[in-house]
């Protein structure tokens, strides 16, 4: 008999079956910006920047483009059989880091890979990218599913995502804006987001727990549900801002809080002359950080440095519109309180005593 493709482990037939599931999943994400090529070998996207199709007119605008995965997390979902939030950390993890420009989210990009071609195991991972797209109100404009035997176990798969947004050259935040005085507003995570799995998975398999398992410090909660709770988009919080100010006079500097912690990922934007001087006290981690914490024995500089500690998103505004802006992330949607200040310094980050 000859050989086939299907006798090395990828069926074209099912991946072609996989493939025709994935068409109505972008379509819904779809704005008038998008130009529909259905077997295309790219995507195509509109760019009108007098206005007409855009929230705003751009004069000098700036592309920003960005790449990041979810991590270990996917073991969990993998060991769980549960793929349809994943798509969302995928997106998340992407998104959040272009607003940190001031940037809008245009169109995201996904590559998938995977141990063999599961037609219903990937409609689930894409639902959940799609869904992921329509809250960065972002199209989906595209993506690739590579079938990679040996190279993956049998139900193993990794995901990567790719995002492009656009913002005004006069808009850009960079942080240089960043002055003493200033106040800094944190905007709560949704839980662990997409950072430090490694860690948490060796904390709960060194405990002997299963991810059914219900600790009563979780409030009966599965330890898979607490886990696997999807990454916050902030697109919607960011744009209430956005909308409503002349930026740069308000907004002078934003972090997105992933692995390294609140210290580092703020630090990245500090100018050298300032510090940022953060109160531990003034805002209250979910559960699941203390929990772990707990149960694995971590040192709380550990934690700190892993985690984002209930905090997924950092905004440096002028202290004199503070209220307001952390009202109007508010009425969007999201917890959102002061948790600092910015004094005369050398750049860094650092906690009250």
């Amino acid at each position: 008999m000859p050989v086939t493709y299907k006798d090395a482990g990828v069926d074209l037939d099912v991946y072609a079956q996989s493939m025709g599931r994935l068409p109505a999943l972008m379509h819904r994400t779809f704005s008038p910006r998008v130009l529909q090529s259905d077997g295309g070998f790219a995507g195509l996207f509109r760019l009108d920047f007098e206005g007409k199709l855009f929230s705003r007119n751009y004069r000098q605008p700036i592309l920003v483009s960005g790449t990041d995965g979810v991590g270990t997390k996917l073991k969990i979902a993998q060991e769980t059989s549960r793929h349809d939030t994943v798509g969302i950390d995928l997106v998340a993890m992407c998104v959040n880091d272009l607003l940190c420009t001031g940037a809008e989210p245009l169109f995201f990009l996904d590559y998938v890979a995977m141990g063999r071609d599961d037609p219903d195991r990937l409609e689930k991972i894409v639902q959940g990218i799609s869904d992921g797209c329509l809250q960065a109100d972002s199209a989906l404009l595209g993506g690739e599913t590579a079938i990679m035997p040996d190279m993956y176990g049998n139900d193993d798969y990794d995901l990567a995502g790719f995002s492009v947004g656009v913002v005004e050259q006069s808009r850009l935040i960079d942080g240089r804006q960043i002055a003493a005085g200033d106040t800094v507003l944190g905007i709560a995570s949704s839980g662990l987001h997409s950072n430090g799995f490694s860690l948490v998975r060796k904390i709960i398999k060194d405990a002997g727990l299963t991810w059914d398992d219900q600790p009563e410090a979780l409030g009966g909660e599965s330890i898979a549900d607490a886990t696997l709770r999807p990454t916050r988009i902030y697109v919607s919080a960011l744009r209430a801002v956005q909308s409503h100010y002349r930026v740069k006079q308000v907004l002078h500097g934003i972090a997105h809080i992933t692995g390294g912690g609140l210290a580092e990922n703020l630090g990245r934007v500090m100018p050298t002359n300032v510090d940022a001087v953060i109160d531990p006290g003034s805002w209250k981690p979910a559960p699941v950080f203390s929990w772990l914490q707990e149960l694995g024995g971590v040192a709380a500089e550990e934690m700190e440095r892993v985690f984002n500690m209930g905090i997924g998103m950092v905004l440096v505004v002028s202290n004199y519109y503070a209220a307001s802006v952390a009202e109007r992330v508010a009425a969007a949607g999201y917890e959102c309180t002061p948790i600092g200040t910015i004094v005369e310094g050398s750049g860094t980050v650092r906690y009250e005593e």
